[in-house]
């Protein structure tokens, strides 16, 4: 992480439109692509494995879950071929667009939103449902992005490298928090202090922060009824075996029970209504139970392929804007595959935290293909290697 700050620090920091930029637009970078198409196949066929029986059972059509999201991933692949195809200096002129949206969304959610499982979190409207924390996301890493390459040097300070974004990460939190949306939360504070820390802002800065937010963290996981009761469930799920302890168990057996090898594709007991959301964000537990500990870790494999990769696109980009918004794509990437991955084998509490290119949810798979897309356009602008 400290070579990729330096290397940020040492390029051009802000130019709207280079006349290098203009003219060089090479291919996209194929490694990449290919991961990213090959995962979405791979996560189309597991969900249709995962989904069989639910679908038969809630909707009496065992292709419904499958046929949904794969209309879905045929729009985010279409998306992000064109996002590839853009220059990416777009996005800097949409970041405070999209960043006002996505607040207004989240403010409407307590007032309009619709409730699942004792939250709210989605806003319909006709037949769409979608996250609006989902927008927010990349609304956080396209604004974050522009404010860094724009305040270049002053990032060192408090006043410009700290305030507005702990301002912005404060007010987004706050917002998150009132549906409740905890993994949101941490996966939106995750990615804003990631840009901050490759952007310029001084380590001191976050040890201060740390200092300062410590006891307040303390007070809501250990007295605040939400966050206690996901702790107490966490540590002994067997307290609560056919009610909040559900989840844990049932992806644990189906853990177990995978092996080495996996009892084979299409061969899971538990997606037989034994796990809740199999098809969702427990999809990764029918992931090893059909595939075993081999399969799941190819899978794991490829992911982290895809993650090194994308950094290293953010190293070659050619300014820092292009960087940071690959970096912060790249690591949102990388902190939802762990913290799905730690959640199904319970090394940290459930909090619903969906696996990406796996997962049932049509808008999050658009918009993480769509992401994808960003990471393809920047890597059109990477300086092809002279030669001799």
């Amino acid at each position: 992480m400290q070579n990729m700050q330096k290397s940020y620090r040492s390029r051009e920091i802000y130019d709207p439109e280079p006349e290098e930029e203009r003219l060089h637009k090479g291919p996209v970078d194929i490694p990449f692509a290919m991961l990213v198409l090959m995962l979405s196949v791979v996560g189309l066929i597991m969900l249709f494995s995962a989904s069989y029986a639910s679908s038969l059972h809630k909707h009496d059509d065992a292709y419904y879950q499958f046929f949904r999201q794969a209309i879905f991933v045929v729009i985010g692949v279409a998306a992000m071929l064109v996002i590839s195809r853009m220059n990416y200096q777009f996005f800097r002129r949409l970041a405070m667009p999209l960043m006002a949206v996505s607040l207004i969304l989240l403010v409407l959610v307590p007032f309009i939103g619709e409730e699942l499982n004792h939250a709210k979190r989605w806003i319909k409207v006709g037949t769409l449902t979608f996250q609006p924390s989902e927008i927010a996301k990349l609304a956080v890493i396209v604004c974050f992005a522009a404010m860094i390459s724009f305040f270049r040097e002053r990032m060192k300070t408090f006043k410009y490298g700290v305030l507005p974004f702990v301002a912005l990460l404060a007010v987004i939190a706050g917002l998150l928090y009132m549906e409740p949306h905890l993994s949101g939360t941490v996966l939106i504070l995750g990615v804003g202090a990631a840009l901050m820390f490759v952007g310029g802002v001084h380590w001191g800065w976050f040890a201060g922060l740390i200092a300062v937010l410590a006891p307040a963290a303390y007070f809501v996981v250990t007295q605040l009824g939400y966050a206690q009761d996901r702790i107490k469930i966490w540590r002994e799920p067997f307290s609560d075996p056919r009610g909040k302890g559900l989840q844990a168990i049932q992806s644990l057996y189906a853990i177990g029970s995978g092996g080495w090898f996996g009892l084979g594709l299409g061969q899971s007991r538990q997606k037989y209504l034994y796990l809740p959301e199999e098809h969702n964000d427990f999809i990764f537990s029918i992931v090893c139970e059909e595939l075993g500990l081999i399969g799941a870790g190819i899978i794991l494999l490829l992911f982290a392929v895809l993650i090194m990769r994308g950094y290293w696109i953010a190293i070659h980009s050619r300014d820092r804007f292009g960087s940071l918004m690959v970096t912060g794509v790249t690591t949102l990437l990388a902190l939802q595959t762990f913290l799905n991955v730690a959640v199904v084998t319970n090394l940290v509490p459930v909090t619903g935290i969906s696996m990406p290119f796996f997962s049932s949810g049509g808008t999050s798979m658009v918009i993480q293909l769509a992401e994808m897309g960003i990471v393809l356009a920047v890597s059109r602008q990477i300086p092809a290697p002279k030669s001799g």
